[in-house]
């Protein structure tokens, strides 16, 4: 069963369900899930894998945004007592850039496997209620005006039919919930025959992570935490199909060529071989559904910016649907999904494809741009500061209407309120966050949102009123006490009208 416009076959009927089906158990369709349950939207998760967490992580690095988007749902914490932190992120070669000046509480990169963070975001889930479907592979999809049957097949080779009002595909690189709506994929592979293995090593690195480029290749080595060592490695001379047998005796050729030595690499638990792609789709929306993450865009792996991008991607539909499905705001606001993280896919796909043809520079003028980009980041602090928050997430804004606040669409720093609180401890009930000057009530203004706004005041003597969407971005500003029915106005076409209505 396959597209949107045939019927399921060979299926038991249709459960009755009205809220999300999320595919895939990554980060981004965990975060995704853990979102919507915890706003009281049913969801279920497809995933085909086993009921386990995975130890073959590509990821192993979560920057600045992605860490403020998982404070924002008290996660953060805990994760930075599991990992460690890096202050400086090296790209290749001597470009490396500066963390500690980063406008954040994670002026840093915290290095930590992917599955740690898969195994908090899916504690959290589990815990707010949303339903999880293992060794569930999900055979097609098909869509009308009220909402979206999904065809699967379980453990047992049991077939059934789910209903829900929107489906997200978070089902990585070959989604099928991408095929089954007809998208594209286009794109290419940027590097292909890339080896990679887990392994001890006999000398320990003496940088937490290990990046490096040397003539025709190059190698990447990051710590597990339980002893073993991620290994990422690519010889330009060496371009077989990914089926070709590896041996550890070619990781360690490939990491001495590209690093100078292999630090005793032994005992290799696990070896692959795999391509680097950079592909985006078209478009994130088709209808009901959705794509996130790794099944709406691809790249390459520099910069580490793969999985925190599809984090950004969950968080900002995640309210977005949760608003729509209380029937607090119209279902055309799902297309602003598409506006606001489709240019953010590019840009990563662009700047991360960038970093890695620099990186492995052959030819002369690839090389002179090469150096002349080392030496911009390095002393020119506007480039900086522009690649700093590119890479780390927070320097990306969204677009917003002609004639708004210039904070429109813009991240919102962790600022200090009035009671002593942080805004990111704020944000996790999941609520707009309305701040306004201390001591400058607006409680005639403010009609009764319970259940969606939180009010509070600047710890500082700031006189901007801000309205902060539930993914921290600015949503509403104004530098002035607004005019007597401005922020009445304001809160009712973000947050709906009052009295709220029920979920449907």
């Amino acid at each position: 069963m396959t597209g949107t416009n045939g019927n399921p076959t060979g299926t038991t009927g249709p459960t009755d369900h009205t809220g999300v089906i999320v595919v895939g158990s990554g980060p981004t369709g965990l975060l995704l899930a853990g979102d919507l349950a915890t706003a009281g939207i049913p969801v279920t998760v497809l995933e085909k894998r086993p009921r386990k967490i995975s130890n073959l992580s590509r990821a192993f690095a979560l920057h600045a945004r992605s860490l403020e988007q998982l404070d924002a749902r008290g996660l953060a914490d805990e994760l930075e007592a599991t990992g460690r932190t890096l202050d400086r992120l090296r790209l290749f070669g001597r470009l490396s850039i500066d963390l500690t000046a980063l406008p954040s509480r994670f002026n840093h990169v915290l290095v930590l496997p992917q599955y740690e963070v898969e195994k908090a975001l899916a504690r959290r889930a589990v815990e707010a209620g949303a339903g999880f479907r293992y060794d569930t592979e999900m055979t097609g999809l098909v869509q009308d005006a009220d909402g979206v049957t999904v065809g699967t097949r379980g453990p047992d080779g049991r077939t059934e039919s789910l209903r829900a009002a929107y489906v997200v595909g978070a089902d990585g690189m070959r989604s099928a919930v991408r095929g089954a709506i007809g998208l594209p994929f286009p794109g290419k592979s940027v590097i292909r025959s890339v080896v990679l293995a887990d392994v001890k090593l006999a000398e320990q690195p003496d940088e937490l992570l290990t990046v490096s480029a040397m003539g025709d290749a190059f190698a990447f080595l990051a710590p597990f935490g339980d002893g073993y060592y991620r290994v990422i490695g690519w010889h330009r001379g060496h371009d077989v199909p990914d089926t070709e047998p590896l041996d550890l005796a070619e990781v360690k050729e490939i990491t001495r060529l590209a690093l100078g030595r292999d630090y005793g690499m032994h005992d290799a638990r696990w070896m692959s071989r795999f391509h680097s792609d950079e592909r985006q789709a078209p478009a994130y929306r088709v209808g009901r559904v959705f794509l996130a993450g790794d099944a709406a865009h691809v790249h390459t792996p520099a910069g580490g910016q793969g999985m925190n991008t599809g984090l950004q991607d969950a968080a900002n539909l995640s309210w977005k649907l949760v608003s729509v499905l209380a029937g607090h705001a119209d279902p055309a606001l799902l297309d602003t999904y598409q506006s606001e993280r489709h240019p953010v896919g590019k840009a990563v796909l662009r700047s991360s494809g960038g970093l890695v043809r620099l990186a492995m520079a052959k030819r002369p003028w690839t090389r002179a741009a090469r150096a002349a980009l080392t030496g911009l980041v390095s002393h020119v602090g506007p480039a900086r500061r522009r690649a700093t928050a590119q890479v780390t997430g927070i320097g990306y804004r969204y677009p917003a209407p002609r004639g708004t606040h210039p904070l429109t669409g813009t991240r919102v720093p962790d600022v200090r309120l009035a009671d002593g609180s942080r805004l990111y401890e704020a944000l996790r009930d999941g609520h707009f966050v309305l701040i306004t000057p201390a001591h400058e009530p607006f409680s005639h203004e403010l009609p009764p949102h319970p259940d969606r706004l939180t009010a509070a005041h600047w710890a500082s003597a700031r006189r901007t009123t801000l309205l902060v969407r539930p993914d921290g971005y600015a949503a509403w500003a104004s530098d002035t006490t607004p005019a007597p029915g401005a922020l009445r106005s304001a809160l009712t076409a973000h947050l709906g009208p009052a009295p709220a209505r029920q979920l449907h």
